[in-house]
């Protein structure tokens, strides 16, 4: 049984909306963020499947692929996790360990989770992600909280979102000033 993993970079203010350039890939703003690389690394390890939504899934195809010098580890890691893209206009994902997800979003996240295998990890995706949170199929949230507050945007947990009570498991600071928060529901 898979665990299902939301994980977001996320403002103070609760902005998932990676504008007005307040996020910057681990590493790429000269700030040491090697304890940041280090904890994504140890989720990555925990994961062997990835899903997203199809705006998220053009972006990285786009990027990711393609990247040769890539001291992160995100390249490696996606060219050896099945990918998952829920899209009903999507035809050829064009990346190899790539499965379309076209029918019903509960249906088909239900089957993900009852398959053998680590964690899904869930990244980017709003209206994906605010789709998943709907449903109740979130196992656990990870966000990594910049100390920025933005106020406004697209948050993780929109207006009239019905959210379960949830339980902190981690709460882990880093040297930059973010800070890991990993919840479960009750």
């Amino acid at each position: 049984m898979r665990d299902l993993i939301v994980t977001e970079n996320i403002t103070l203010d609760g902005v998932i909306e990676a504008t007005e350039g307040w996020f910057a890939p681990a590493g790429d703003d000269g700030v040491d963020e090697s304890d940041v690389i280090a904890a994504l690394n140890e989720q990555r390890e925990a994961a062997d499947a990835f899903l997203v939504g199809r705006a998220t899934f053009e972006q990285m195809r786009g990027c990711w692929p393609h990247q040769t010098d890539d001291a992160t580890g995100i390249s490696e890691y996606l060219d050896r996790v099945s990918k998952y893209v829920v899209s009903r206009t999507l035809q050829d994902p064009g990346w190899d360990r790539t499965t379309v997800l076209r029918g019903p979003l509960t249906e088909e996240i239900q089957a993900l989770k009852s398959a053998p295998g680590a964690d899904t990890v869930v990244t980017g995706s709003m209206t994906l992600v605010h789709a998943l949170i709907a449903a109740g199929l979130v196992d656990e949230y990870r966000l990594f909280v910049y100390p920025v507050v933005i106020g406004r945007g697209v948050r993780l947990f929109a207006e009239g979102t019905d959210v379960p009570a949830l339980r902190l498991v981690e709460a882990r600071a880093f040297r930059s000033g973010i800070v890991l928060l990993r919840y479960r529901p009750v």
